[in-house]
């Protein structure tokens, strides 16, 4: 669960960064003639009060120093980390060094023990020298859910979602009864390789890769689309890759469907080789069109 939370962290960083950096922005004083701690602490409490999962807020100095007290959502506060150092936080030296607003990645929180992360922003005077470093500490679970919102939780959504668990569960019985059927293709005639058909190899390979084409096909809908689920490397390439490993499959099909009639054709009716000719052809198309695919949705991806 904390591995796939910090993956999605990861994955949106830049849209929580976004949306801290705006809040962040618009609600706190800067670049004023005189700047004091009440007045900064005083919109950060404002800020938490509008965040319902805020963990705390709190000002550092130029140096690193904490100078306020930790202010917790419940209206109380934490006195004893005044004055404490915390020159060595990420929060404070990447706001000093890029000398804009910043967000951590998550660490395990000194208040609630679980991950967290912590948004800055460096407090200019009117002489552009950093006076102060604001604070702001919010779950990593809460995070997510600003940048990474779940459409699934609505009530659309959970209409969605069960209707795609209903297409999952069907087409995973129809690649059960094709796992089957290319399964019994080897048993017709026993376990004597004397007697095997060629014809009904081909056929069983055939259903097989039908049936692992549409069995992968069902295992992305159901994780993506029923859980809610994102792969490892999930970006916007992810459901390309998944239409390419569901052609590929149906052409693999294709190519031993027009194998096995060449074979077939070859022995018992030459005549009609054309036919067979025929699917290699419309094969060949498929794979040109799908390189052309892979090759313009590779550009668009990149760009």
């Amino acid at each position: 669960m904390l591995t796939r939370d910090i993956q999605h962290y990861a994955e949106s960083r830049t849209q929580a960064r976004a949306y801290f950096c705006y809040l962040l922005s618009k609600n706190l004083p800067n670049n004023l003639p005189s700047i004091s701690e009440k007045s900064v602490i005083d919109r950060l409490r404002k800020i938490m009060g509008d965040l319902k999962d805020c963990e705390g807020v709190y000002l550092l100095n130029e140096k690193g120093d904490q100078v306020t007290s930790t202010y917790l959502p419940d209206g109380s506060k934490t006195d004893t980390c005044i004055n404490q150092s915390r020159a060595n936080r990420a929060y404070y030296y990447r706001a000093m060094k890029e000398k804009r607003c910043t967000i951590t990645d998550p660490y395990p929180s000194l208040i609630t023990k679980d991950l967290t992360i912590t948004a800055s922003k460096p407090i200019f005077n009117t002489a552009g020298e950093i006076k102060y470093v604001a604070c702001l500490d919010m779950p990593l679970s809460a995070v997510l859910k600003i940048a990474h919102p779940m459409p699934m939780k609505s009530v659309m959504g959970r209409v969605f979602r069960i209707g795609y668990a209903m297409f999952t569960l069907v087409l995973a019985m129809v690649s059960l009864l094709l796992f089957l059927k290319g399964v019994g293709y080897f048993f017709t005639q026993g376990i004597n390789f004397h007697t095997v058909d060629v014809k009904d190899v081909f056929n069983a390979t055939i259903l097989l890769t039908l049936s692992l084409a549409m069995f992968d096909l069902v295992k992305t809908l159901f994780e993506e689309e029923v859980l809610g689920r994102y792969s490892e490397n999930h970006s916007t390439a992810d459901p390309h890759k998944t239409m390419v490993r569901f052609l590929g499959s149906i052409i693999i099909a294709l190519s031993i469907e027009a194998l096995m009639l060449v074979f077939k054709f070859a022995m018992t009716e030459p005549d009609k080789l054309i036919t067979a000719m025929y699917l290699i052809g419309g094969v060949s198309l498929l794979l040109v069109s799908l390189a052309v695919y892979i090759k313009f949705t590779g550009k668009r991806i990149e760009e």
